[in-house]
Formats: structure tokens, C-alpha cells, sequence
């Protein structure tokens, strides 16, 4: 089986540390994870054992195969302040 991951564009949110009512950034959220042959048998697994999503207001999920079965241990983190000059 195959690991997906499902986010959306829908949705806002803020910096950390922010004081401002407004939204600070469009960004993607992350809807979950989940395993299956294809995007539509992952998409129906993803469903079946998160049944709340049903009842949020997201609507438009894009689903995206993880190649590498050890995504989170092989991933890169980066801290934007190491990049201020």
C-alpha cells in the first residue's frame, strides 16, 4: 500500500506570538495521513477512520503520495530565523 497525505488550501492561520484579529498567512492545512492501493482508496480510508472530518467546513482535500514510507525520520527541518540577515 501506498502513504498519502491530505491538506487543503481552505482555512488560515497566524504567526506565532501574533496580537493581530487578522490572518497573517494563506497557507495549506493538513487534513491527515493515511494508506491505501490508490488516492481514492486512501481518501475512503482516511474518511472511515476520521469520521469528524464530515463535520468540519472543509471541502476541497488534495491528496499527495509520500514516497518515502519513512517521511517523517527522513525529513528536513529548517528554521526561517537562520535565514535573516
Amino acid at each position: 500500500m501506498k502513504t498519502y497525505i491530505f491538506i487543503t488550501e481552505e482555512g488560515i492561520t497566524y504567526q506565532p506570538n501574533t496580537v493581530s484579529p487578522e490572518p497573517d498567512i494563506e497557507n495549506c492545512q493538513v487534513i491527515g495521513f493515511a494508506k491505501g492501493i490508490n488516492e481514492k482508496k486512501a481518501i475512503k480510508n482516511l474518511v472511515r477512520e476520521n469520521d469528524y472530518l464530515l463535520d468540519t467546513s472543509f471541502d476541497e482535500i488534495i491528496c499527495i503520495e509520500l514516497k518515502n514510507e519513512d517521511y517523517y525520520k527522513s525529513a528536513k527541518g529548517f528554521h526561517l530565523d537562520d535565514y535573516k540577515k
